[in-house]
């Protein structure tokens, strides 16, 4: 029987870097300086899902007012290729010529790109970021982040000795309504943060399979060795290839997809970088097709400042895949009451009501009823159909890489968030409690 602790210890990762070339284009070999009315041409790496159905709409929705195009696309699928051409001219979102490169190396090594948008496999995003910062391009990477903590320092590292614009798709930090409660938490007027409480729950058996694809897709159409960067060398899987969110190492699953979201806003509102502690559960309870990673996982978090145990609160996530009771929530409380960013309201329910501080001499701590304020969607003459968050976000982007600024989601919270998740998928797998070492920067089992 194999344990949690032996499929750790099998699935253990190759030193980041060493199977993917990322040093074969260094900063120095492009690095055109944007003037204000320079076109910006980006790069699409990896035409994923995610990409056709939200990243290509939102960036479409202000490219012409940003004065931003697409130029081409970087997939190691060749149909992936002609179906992102014929998607985005399609459309009329690129220049004439599309370019179809057949790796990221072709795509980097041409003058006419400044910036890609990353959206391939989770645990490629940190090791393809690095090689787009090397060759001196700003990037949108999607979350999460990294998926090991290796891939995630080494990733950091590149980005903050570069002069490179970096937003992680964590588009929560775009929102008016996450704007507004962090400002509200920010102000003292919430009070300190006691607890935060989180799911995120469908009912979807069909949620990352790719069925019909797995049936078509042949491995000399593709780079199989390629596609495994730095994870162990194993036969050809299509469906580690096309539902590689299932299966551990390409992706945690549920934190990495779903959580890392959501323990986003926990470092953001707190101001803290990591989790002090966490434990975590969970399995294959309902979906049995094969999978690896959990169709139901929850997990317990302590935060607080790392020298002082005495201040501190705590986080429960939950998230499955065969119950959609509860759907998605966020509830952050104080003492005095409660943020629902479900709802976007600030209430005083759960608050010290009067009786009960009387009776130990205590005065009613009770916040005021009060609604976040929301914003509106921006909104184009394109109808593109983007969602309003990643709209914004992908918006925020591509004002960074025109005025330099940081933008909202920069590689940091990236990282941070790729430590949580990272943490929680270790106890997970090892039913162990994990902390984190801020001085080492390191995971420590307990």
């Amino acid at each position: 029987m194999t344990t949690r602790r032996d499929f750790i210890k099998k699935t253990a990762l190759i030193t980041a870097g060493a199977a993917v070339s990322i040093n074969s284009v260094n900063a120095s070999s492009y690095r055109r300086i944007l003037g204000a009315n320079d076109r910006v041409r980006v790069g699409i790496i990896g035409f994923s899902d995610r990409f056709r159905s939200s990243l290509a709409p939102s960036f479409a929705e202000h490219s012409k007012e940003m004065n931003f195009e697409f130029m081409g696309v970087s997939d190691i699928w060749n149909r992936r290729r002609d179906e992102a051409e014929k998607f985005i001219k399609g459309k009329g979102w690129s220049a004439s010529e599309f370019v179809k490169a057949r790796n990221n190396e072709e795509l980097l090594a041409r003058k006419d790109v400044d910036a890609v948008i990353i959206s391939t496999a989770d645990f490629q995003h940190a090791l393809h970021c690095v090689e787009a910062v090397k060759s001196g391009r700003d990037v949108y990477v999607e979350k999460p982040f990294a998926e090991s903590l290796a891939d995630g320092k080494l990733a950091l590292k590149t980005v903050e000795a570069s002069k490179q614009i970096v937003q992680v798709g964590s588009q929560r930090r775009s929102a008016p309504n996450y704007h507004a409660a962090n400002d509200f938490i920010k102000s003292g007027k919430f009070g300190d943060i006691s607890m935060v409480e989180m799911t995120w729950n469908v009912n979807q058996p069909g949620r990352w399979r790719r069925a019909e694809l797995v049936s078509q897709i042949r491995k000399e159409d593709t780079d199989w060795d390629r596609f495994l960067l730095n994870r162990p060398k194993t036969e050809w899987n299509p469906r580690h290839y096309l539902e590689f969110r299932l299966f551990y190492p390409y992706s945690s699953g549920l934190p990495g997809q779903w959580m890392s979201h959501q323990i986003d806003t926990v470092h953001w509102f707190s101001g803290l970088e990591a989790p002090r502690s966490v434990v975590a559960n969970g399995g294959v309870y309902v979906w049995k097709d094969g999978r690896v990673n959990a169709d139901t996982f929850s997990a317990t978090f302590d935060y607080g400042p790392f020298d002082n145990p005495d201040k501190g609160f705590q986080v429960i996530y939950s998230a499955r895949m065969h119950q959609a009771a509860g759907d998605v929530k966020e509830y952050y409380y104080s003492n005095g009451g409660m943020i629902n960013l479900d709802t976007n309201k600030i209430t005083s329910e759960g608050g010290l009501k009067e009786k009960d501080a009387a009776a130990m001499g205590m005065k009613a701590n009770l916040l005021p009823d009060q609604s976040l304020k929301t914003g509106e969607k921006i909104s184009t003459d394109a109808n593109t159909g983007s969602d309003p968050m990643t709209s914004l976000h992908m918006r925020n982007w591509m004002e960074c890489v025109r005025s330099r600024k940081q933008p909202n989601a920069p590689a940091r919270a990236g990282f941070n968030h790729s430590v949580a998740n990272i943490m929680s998928t270790q106890a997970l797998h090892t039913g162990k409690k994990v902390t984190w070492d801020p001085k080492k920067s390191d995971i420590v089992l307990s």
